[in-house]
């Protein structure tokens, strides 16, 4: 085992490993657990006895100071989105910056720190990302490299001092901005599948509002060697011409409609040599009478084969999107038996609150997923997709729609306005289409829909137990509103936009019923709901509310979970994210039976959370560290462990 540059102690006395627990089961190798990106630890030194006893073991911030002290203009933001991976014995991770740090898995303390290849602005702060991967050659003691992306730029590093591997790309970079772009970002993070380094990414759109659509640079899904960082395959997000797909974009719209991509999580089933690539809505996602049909492959699954990016299997979950219901969220790998079957699955959430289920290697549905009428759009020019896909199961894990009876009604009074107020819009079942504001007196003001344009699932809702075969899945459950007015400008290139999203509140409380953020645990041998519970308590101190006895109301942020043997990790959730209500948020960081849904522990921690918590085990010891962080407090890493 090698030395890492800077560190007194060696390694191999860092990480000795449990007696019966293999090395690999200590660790946690990629930032969503494992590439099945399940989220998932069977590490049990932390249980139902004793969690309670948790306790902060370290702090880290989310920049180290070196790097602070040498670029003081650079701003320390709230959102830090890594969860850190954990090899060998050392914790790797983005930082509040994208630059790569290592530190202690004891301690915190810093081992190395990635040094910004130039002074430039854009290399030094390329922006907080989900993660990074690692990969090593086969045989032992051969190369070993971090694999990240930091701004425009995919890096390979040494793992043993942050250096860049020169030989990969130039100089150990390799610049991710498409031909005929001139930018590109990623809030997520790379996927090694053998010698292979798979990206999505965004780069410069036109705005998903409106009133520019044409001539965005295609958000492909790209491929490259791991070792010398040469580009090894591209699949196109909109088909090309003659390509799969392309008869889907009416009246040649595929042409000019580039900016749909996949800038969330990616997973991949090495055996079978499978990336599994959830991919967003397209351009100017509330209108779009200017591209005909079903869109492929906007909103859908996309299975390619990782070593050739060859085509292999899709599922669109949302034809023709015109309510920005991304299929989002990380695909989730995991083993089922339904039926006395045994199935390699892949579960993925939409921002509709659906969980879609199919068989990884062939695509096929594990329950039926069935075409069903939903309501035309009465925009000019607008042609909506006549069916929508439902699946038969598991049931939904959030609400969807809005009728009468889904208003606030905690008092008569919020009774009454909630009704007063949602009477302005027009409401409906799940896929009701947006609607133009009207000038009239006592006309609609657009349409307002429960999940809204920032789903109910996204990037942080689910993950797995491979040993009960259950989901967990959170959802936001506060609707918006999908308006559209007329495009005058001058530049317009469609007949309709939207000014804006934002759903009214009667004062300061969601116009629908609590729970506004819960867990729903699903069995996925059965397809069966097996508890839901509202994960904390959202304005409990609320005037209106005063003296009312309300079970836990649930916080709308943006949540993730961590399962362990007996538990599952969740916190409040922070007040950073775009599409959170200002009092969407907390503190408390807890503790539930994964089984049942009972809270058996929970603590305040510095700030909200910000990303996934992820678990190790070092010397004998399980930690969980969890990134915080606020609008006015700058990111950090916490670890807790017992005393």
């Amino acid at each position: 085992m090698r030395a890492v540059a800077g560190l007194a102690l060696t390694l191999a006395g860092l990480c000795a490993a449990a007696p019966g627990l293999p090395v690999h089961a200590q660790e946690w190798r990629y930032y969503g657990g494992d590439r099945a990106f399940t989220r998932y630890s069977r590490l049990a030194g932390i249980h139902r006895e004793n969690v309670s006893d948790l306790r902060i073991a370290w702090r880290r911030p989310g920049v180290d100071p070196s790097l602070v002290s040498a670029f003081p203009d650079v701003p320390l933001r709230g959102n830090l989105r890594a969860t850190p991976i954990v090899v060998d014995g050392v914790l790797y991770a983005p930082n509040g910056w994208g630059l790569v740090e290592a530190f202690d898995p004891a301690t915190g303390e810093t081992l190395w720190v990635q040094r910004p290849a130039s002074a430039q602005r854009s290399d030094v702060d390329g922006g907080s990302t989900r993660g990074l991967d690692y990969w090593a050659e086969a045989d032992d003691g051969g190369e070993r490299r971090l694999l990240a992306v930091v701004g425009a730029y995919l890096y390979a590093l040494d793992p043993d001092t942050g250096a860049p591997v020169r030989s990969f790309g130039e100089n150990g970079r390799v610049s991710l901005v498409p031909a005929g772009g001139t930018t590109y970002s990623w809030s997520s993070g790379p996927i090694v599948v053998g010698d292979v380094v798979v990206v999505g990414g965004t780069v410069d759109g036109a705005g998903d509002s409106g009133y520019r659509w044409r001539g965005t640079p295609s958000e492909d899904i790209r491929g490259y060697d791991v070792r010398t960082g040469r580009l090894a395959w591209t699949f196109h997000a909109v088909p090309r011409e003659d390509g799969l797909g392309v008869e889907t974009w009416g009246d040649d719209s595929w042409m000019y409609s580039g900016d749909l991509g996949s800038w969330c999580c990616l997973s991949a089933d090495e055996e079978l040599g499978l990336v599994y690539v959830p991919l967003t809505a397209p351009t100017a996602a509330y209108y779009g009478g200017h591209r005909p049909g079903d869109n492929l492959f906007s909103n859908s699954l996309v299975a390619l084969n990782a070593q050739t990016g060859a085509y292999v299997w899709h599922f669109q979950m949302v034809h023709h999107d015109l309510w920005e219901y991304d299929t989002l969220g990380p695909p989730t790998l995991g083993e089922i038996t339904v039926d006395g079957r045994r199935i390699r699955a892949v579960m993925q959430p939409s921002k509709t609150g659906f969980l879609y289920v199919f068989d990884r290697e062939t695509g096929e549905p594990v329950w039926p997923i069935v075409e069903r009428p939903v309501p035309p759009s009465r925009v000019p020019g607008e042609v909506a997709s006549p069916t929508q896909p439902f699946p038969t199961k598991p049931a939904p894990f959030t609400p969807q729609g809005i009728g009468p009876d889904d208003l606030l009604d905690l008092t008569p009074e919020l009774a009454a306005r909630a009704r007063a107020v949602a009477d302005s819009f027009v409401i409906g079942p799940i896929f009701t289409p947006p609607s133009v504001v009207s000038q009239e007196p006592g006309g609609k003001k657009g349409t307002l829909m429960v999940p809204g344009s920032w789903g109910s699932a996204n990037w942080n809702s689910g993950a797995f137990d491979p040993e009960t075969g259950y989901y967990y899945a959170f959802s936001h459950a506060v609707p918006r509103v999908y308006r559209l007015e007329r495009a005058t400008r001058p530049d317009a290139e469609m007949a309709y936009w939207s000014p804006g999203r934002e759903a009214p509140y009667i004062d300061g409380l969601p116009i629908v019923k609590p729970p506004w953020g819960h867990i729903t645990a699903i069995d996925m041998n059965i397809g069966e709901h097996v508890w839901q519970a509202a994960n904390g308590d959202a304005h409990r101190d609320h005037p209106a509310l005063a003296g009312l006895d309300l079970p836990p109301t649930g916080i709308a942020s943006r949540p993730v979970a961590l399962v362990t043997a007996t538990l599952l990790f969740i916190g409040d959730g922070a007040e950073v994210f775009g599409g959170t209500h200002p009092s969407m948020w907390g503190r408390n960081f807890r503790a539930y039976d994964k089984a049942t849904g009972d809270v058996l522990w929970e603590t305040e921690l510095p700030a909200g959370t910000t990303s996934g918590p992820m678990t190790y085990e070092h010397q004998g010891r399980q930690y969980i560290v969890v990134a915080v962080g606020g609008r006015d407090h700058p990111g950090e890493w916490v670890a807790l462990a017992l005393p």
